[in-house]
């Protein structure tokens, strides 16, 4: 079977954590390998209806291994929280079932003090975030700021290394932005609260995913967010702050010689959005309260409204060449079900001219949408288990879809419950 990536093709929020959930069964090892806390992967099992943002979403599924590895913003305070939420629910999970990359680095306590204040800095010019200290998490790490989670086996070295980062980061927090400092004695509490609690889970993933790759083991590698929001390759600067691209996973994992077989990107049969940006295809009103409130869509992490509006051919098209997609699965096909027609992006035009390919994002504001309609079923598809059992409609636009991104749709999700899907 190989090993396979899942992930995001357009915004975020398509429905990536239903899809590990779901295939975590045929898999031995589930690997988070970039992103922090700042976004949540929604799954509904036997279990209950949880929303993930830091735990690979295969940790409901017994004898398989999760890996937070070293491309992750590795938070203590929020896994913990997290750790503790989905044990009261019945899933066991320890050092066993849930292993942490001893090179990831540590998110700290101001870095979700820096970016609040800097999203009150920039007022109506904010790029959207979270405040969950992402951007200044990956900003300190690639300026070679930050603490390795394997620094916690070394207390005296690690008391050294913070107090060099406590006051370079004072000097930003108190001159730049005129906020209270940090204190030693404040680390040292945060320190015995939270990070030396995650200690059991820390180890040498890289080591464990290259003896699992050598006997054979499937590994699944699940990413955060969506094409779009990759720093590279999205709609900068509405970004996140680290590649959320399948090329990334075996770099972020912590196994670099992995290879992957499936490209398993995900698509929401309509489009959502989280956050600031361009967003072409957005719908408002009326009919954008509709369609969200018909798909239920707030924000895993943030409770916010999702951003709507029909689903983007133009911007998926790109994010299924972004990610090397060699398969699509399209969810939230039910939630159609109440159009009398289906609505499509089908093209933009731009400065006058109609085009196909993905704007650079300088040019994004600029774009508008050309909207094609779709016969709508009008009926409950939710009991659908076989292609056949759809309505020949909803079959027309998934075949529609299919041939206009150029990448065959593998799978379609009719519900959150892990069995609501067509496999086909």
């Amino acid at each position: 079977m190989g090993n396979c990536a899942i992930v995001g093709i357009n915004w975020g929020d398509e429905g990536k954590g239903r899809m590990v959930d779901l295939l975590t069964e045929k898999y031995d090892i589930v690997v988070r390998y970039q992103g922090g806390g700042n976004a949540g992967h929604t799954v509904v099992n036997e279990y209950g209806k949880f929303a993930l943002h830091l735990l690979p979403s295969g940790i409901f599924r017994k004898n398989v291994i999760n890996v937070l590895g070293n491309g992750v913003a590795l938070d203590p305070e929020n896994l913990l929280a997290e750790i503790e939420t989905i044990r009261a629910k019945g899933v066991g999970i320890d050092e066993r079932n849930l292993k942490i990359s001893e090179r990831a680095s540590v998110l700290l306590p101001w870095h979700r003090e820096l970016d609040a204040l800097e999203e009150a800095r920039l007022a109506d010019k904010k790029y959207g975030s979270t405040r969950q200290g992402i951007a200044p998490f990956y900003s300190d790490k690639y300026q070679k700021k930050t603490v390795l989670a394997g620094e916690l086996f070394y207390p005296e070295e690690l008391e050294r290394h913070l107090a060099e980062l406590l006051e370079w980061k004072n000097l930003i927090i108190q001159r730049v932005y005129g906020a209270e400092p940090f204190t030693a004695e404040q680390l040292r509490e945060w320190l015995d609260r939270f990070a030396y609690r995650i200690k059991p889970f820390i180890t040498d993933t890289g080591k464990l995913l290259s003896k699992a790759q050598a006997n054979g083991k499937n590994i699944l590698f699940e990413a955060q967010l969506g094409s779009l929001r990759d720093l590279d390759f999205g709609i900068a600067p509405y970004t996140t702050s680290s590649n959320t691209t399948a090329a990334y996973a075996p770099v972020g994992s912590g196994c670099p010689s992995v290879k992957i077989d499936e490209i398993i990107g995900v698509v929401k049969a309509y489009s959502t959005c989280v956050g600031e940006g361009p967003f072409t295809c957005e719908w408002f009103g009326e009919e954008a309260e509709k369609l969200r409130e018909a798909g239920g869509e707030y924000g895993a992490k943030t409770g916010r409204p999702r951003r709507v509006g029909p689903i983007d051919i133009v911007a998926t098209r790109y994010g299924v060449k972004v990610q090397a997609a060699t398969c699509i699965a399209l969810t939230k096909l039910d939630v159609l079900s109440y159009m009398d027609r289906i609505p499509v992006c089908t093209h933009y035009t731009l400065h006058g001219e109609q085009i196909d390919e993905f704007p650079f994002p300088a040019a994004l504001p600029d774009a508008k949408p050309v909207t094609e309609y779709l016969p709508g079923w009008k009926s409950d598809i939710s009991g659908c288990r076989k292609w056949e059992e759809l309505p020949k409609e909803a079959r027309d636009y998934v075949e529609y879809v299919e041939a206009r991104i150029g990448c065959r749709v593998g799978y379609v999700s009719v519900g959150p419950e892990r069995g609501s899907i067509i496999i086909r």
